[in-house]
């Protein structure tokens, strides 16, 4: 969902989360989480590795960045577009 159309009180699915769509949704579902409030506390960069293992494709770096927000949404911070995180991840990852 757009970042700008995301309220927290109305999320109850994965397609509620800020920048997730179904492929987003689906990956997340392969990750084992089910609903939203199962991304509270998760490491991003685990979540991305494991997809990655799951998968066994190296995902676009991009996809760690969706992660990125969407835990950070999750663990209560305000809804951001994945591109906020790009600059971040490039600095804590070599992904």
């Amino acid at each position: 969902m757009n970042p700008a159309k995301v309220i927290r009180a109305n999320v109850t699915q994965l397609t509620d989360l800020p920048n997730v769509g179904k492929a987003t949704a689906e990956d997340l579902r392969l990750l084992g989480i089910e609903q939203p409030s199962q991304l509270q506390g998760q490491d991003p960069y685990q979540l991305y590795l494991k997809l990655c293992e799951l998968t066994g494709v190296r995902q676009d770096p991009c996809v760690l960045d969706v992660l990125m927000s969407v835990v950070s949404f999750a663990d209560g911070e305000a809804p951001l577009a994945w591109w906020h995180f790009t600059d971040e991840r490039k600095k804590l990852y070599s992904v």
